[in-house]
């Protein structure tokens, strides 16, 4: 029986975020500390709706990695699969707080160092979804214990899951990161990536009919790209292309997240076996929702009820 909705297997960060809106890092004094890493954001906006998911990372056995297990524990995330390294410091990541794409200083120390013991056959065996990102195969060993759980978990059913969250300054070596990605998406997994990401990866602007050949022939059957104010396109190989405009939001905070926010909303919908449309609503609402708060979506909402709305 499938008793965990959603693995999600990556970084685990510090992100300390700058305290003035639109301020680049050098002129940023100030910043607020939350819990980062796109897959941790992923299952802890998972477990907030009521899904049951699992984290598996890394951190350090340090203050911060404290703060980590304290935050995954009081938003009920399974974080038994999580590591505490007793030499390696947990990563952390400076960033501008902005309306839009965030400017970025990482420090990465421990988030790397995932292990295969970590996530044993039995777990993957039971779960739904198993979900990365570009930025948690970007180094080893976290790179070959993701690609070899990944090939595991397809095997087992598991539908999977990527954020093609690239960027150069995490991993400098694009030829490297394509390879890697093209070993993921043999997998079928579902891809979202935004206009930012795939200008990051090919150094270059691409079409979108570009884009969606790129992925498809890579082996992903459902790629959807997020473009920011001017809404969202997926392609699909069975149900071909269709776009959806992005919600009115009146003020952004912060973008911090978003990103993952969306895809948590539509992996969520994805468990709920709604139609693609329906996915890529529940996560604009999401996306929503996080856009006009800063850091973490908001602890005083039930958010399952205002995105079923």
């Amino acid at each position: 029986m499938k008793t965990i909705d959603i693995i999600c297997i990556g970084e685990v960060l510090i992100d300390f975020i700058g305290h003035e809106v639109d301020a680049s890092i050098n002129k940023t004094k100030d910043y607020h500390r939350f819990l980062g890493g796109s897959p941790t954001n992923v299952a802890v906006n998972a477990s907030r709706l009521g899904l049951n998911a699992v984290l598996v990372a890394s951190c350090g056995q340090d203050g911060l990695g404290d703060y980590v297990i304290r935050k995954l524990k009081s938003n009920q995330v399974n974080f038994q699969h999580v590591r505490k390294s007793e030499t390696t410091p947990t990563s952390v990541i400076f960033v501008s707080k902005s309306t839009e794409t965030p400017d970025f200083i990482p420090y990465r120390q421990a988030d790397c160092e995932i292990f295969e013991s970590q996530l044993s056959d039995e777990i993957i065996a039971k779960a739904k979804i198993f979900h990365t990102t570009c930025f948690a195969l970007s180094k080893n060993p976290a790179r070959e214990t993701i690609l070899n759980r990944a090939k595991k978990a397809a095997g087992f059913g598991l539908k999977l899951s990527i954020d093609i969250n690239f960027s150069e300054r995490i991993w400098p070596n694009r030829e490297e990161a394509k390879q890697v990605l093209k070993e993921y998406l043999i997998n079928d997994p579902l891809v979202k990536l935004s206009e930012d990401d795939c200008y990051r990866l090919f150094a270059e602007e691409k079409s979108e009919a570009f884009i969606f050949d790129y992925f498809h022939k890579m082996g992903a059957s459902t790629i959807c790209l997020t473009k920011g104010k001017n809404g969202v396109v997926v392609s699909d190989i069975k149900l071909g292309i269709f776009f959806q405009p992005a919600f009115q939001i009146n003020e952004i905070k912060d973008t911090t997240g978003a990103g993952d926010a969306f895809w948590t909303g539509f992996l969520y919908a994805q468990i709920q076996n709604k139609s693609l449309e329906e996915c890529v609503t529940l996560a604009q609402k999401l996306a929503g929702i996080k856009l006009q708060n800063v850091g973490r979506l908001p602890e005083n909402i039930n958010i399952k009820e205002i995105i079923e709305v």
